[in-house]
């Protein structure tokens, strides 16, 4: 089994910037793929990115339209984490960010394709 933690969230003003972090336990995750996906209130949970592993230490990423430009998610195998540094935040990115892992290793944009999910963490963007 592998245990997600999310960190990092909190109350931020629009234009600001957060970094989530999400560490891993139970297993080495460095093949997996790792993303985070989001949930405001009333709605579905949606992609936000992913990455993927490519081979030796090297990893892919994919971001959602809404957070090309904004969002750079990236790895530490060491580490066995993922992290989303996210910037010029605005009221609508308010939600519940979920940290996943798809030991498969496809890191598709879907929720279904992940085998593990994190608790959340909460980022509020006040206006």
């Amino acid at each position: 089994q592998v245990q997600l933690v999310e960190s990092g969230g909190g109350l931020v003003q629009t234009g600001g910037s957060l970094r989530l972090s999400c560490v891993a336990s139970g297993r080495t995750t460095s093949t997996y793929a790792m993303g985070w996906f989001r949930q405001a209130p009333g709605k579905e949970r949606e992609f936000v990115a992913t990455t993927r592993w490519s081979g030796g230490n090297a990893y892919s990423g994919e971001a959602a339209e809404f957070a090309k430009g904004r969002f750079t998610i990236s790895r530490n195998a060491a580490e066995n984490s993922v992290h989303l540094q996210m910037n010029s935040l605005n009221p609508e990115d308010t939600a519940v960010y979920f940290c996943a892992a798809d030991s498969r290793g496809r890191g598709l944009r879907l929720s279904m394709g992940y085998d593990y999910w994190g608790q959340g963490t909460q980022v509020t963007v006040s206006s």
